[in-house]
């Protein structure tokens, strides 16, 4: 960290994909680094090497670590149980993960779980506690904006249920991967045409399938633009998921989080049902989720 004030902790945000580190003092960011080690490519006995080799200018001595996302999942470092909701998101015992090097520590986060309908999360967790932190007492509805979308009931200061959306993915999929690739760009959009198929999927969400295949038929009859198609896809998409998600959404107060295109898409969505929904920056949330979850080991050492 060179001539950096030296760090007490590191956060660690530790996804599929990515790593992030962040070598922190108290709630402030020194320093940052990130790889592409995300879970899906390291077997257990992977995971520190990975952490050390982004950290390696970082001085690690006798520093606490505290890491969430899917490096607590089944397949990650060790494996942090979920924990039922209703239940506050941050968890009050954290899960110690095995390191060869014993001049510091690793504590993971555990996700959350809901039985009915059965669904899990795991890093949002941590997401949601760094939002309530920056919001006290904040009660309604957290969208949180991804490959697996996921809307969260907050009230009194916990998570009462949750629903997560394959909105994301389905979106790559048939843009990257179905005979609708054919038709539509990797850039260029158009609001008009988003915003008319997000209040036709939420009309008619039945008609999905078949307003899908029109997309394709559209762009070898009229000659539709592949921006316009790619804004009509999200669209339908968001539009079903929104249908779906009414009674998360219906009447509460809604914070998104989020400030990149895909939030917007989502904030631009509800827009259209009268619905106010205010972005809030999502790496500044995770963050102060990790912070409670360091200050909260701290008071029991």
């Amino acid at each position: 960290m060179g001539n950096a004030t030296k760090a007490d902790w590191i956060a660690v945000d530790w996804g599929t994909t990515n790593l992030r580190a962040y070598a922190m003092q108290d709630a402030t960011v020194l320093a940052q680094a990130a790889s592409d080690d995300g879970m899906g490519k390291l077997a257990p006995e992977g995971f520190e090497p990975a952490l050390l080799s982004l950290t390696k200018d970082w001085d690690l001595a006798n520093l606490q670590i505290v890491a969430c996302g899917m490096v607590g999942s089944r397949q990650g470092w060790t494996e942090a149980p979920y924990r039922s909701v209703p239940c506050t998101p941050m968890a009050q015992e954290l899960t110690r993960a095995p390191t060869l090097r014993k001049d510091f520590t690793v504590s993971i986060v555990p996700g959350l779980s809901q039985q009915e309908p059965a669904d899990v999360m795991r890093g949002e967790e941590t997401q949601i506690a760094g939002f309530l932190s920056l919001n006290p007492s904040w009660d309604g509805v957290l969208c949180l904006p991804g490959t697996h979308t996921k809307w969260a009931h907050l009230s009194a200061g916990e998570v009462v249920s949750f629903q997560t959306f394959m909105t994301g993915e389905m979106f790559a999929l048939l843009s990257e991967k179905s005979v609708l690739r054919h038709s539509v760009s990797t850039e260029g959009w158009d609001d008009c045409s988003f915003d008319e198929a997000v209040s036709a999927a939420i009309s008619k969400p039945e008609r999905l399938a078949a307003r899908l295949f029109g997309l394709r038929a559209e762009g070898l009859l009229q000659n539709a633009q592949p921006g316009a198609t790619r804004a009509s896809l999200s669209g339908y998409l968001i539009g079903a998921e929104l249908a779906a998600a009414k009674p998360y959404w219906l009447g509460q107060n809604v914070a998104i989080l989020g400030t990149g295109a895909q939030s917007r898409a989502y904030q631009q969505s509800l827009g259209l049902q009268g619905v106010t929904a205010m972005l809030v920056d999502a790496e500044r949330a995770t963050l102060a989720g990790l912070t409670a979850a360091h200050r909260s080991l701290k008071e029991k050492t």
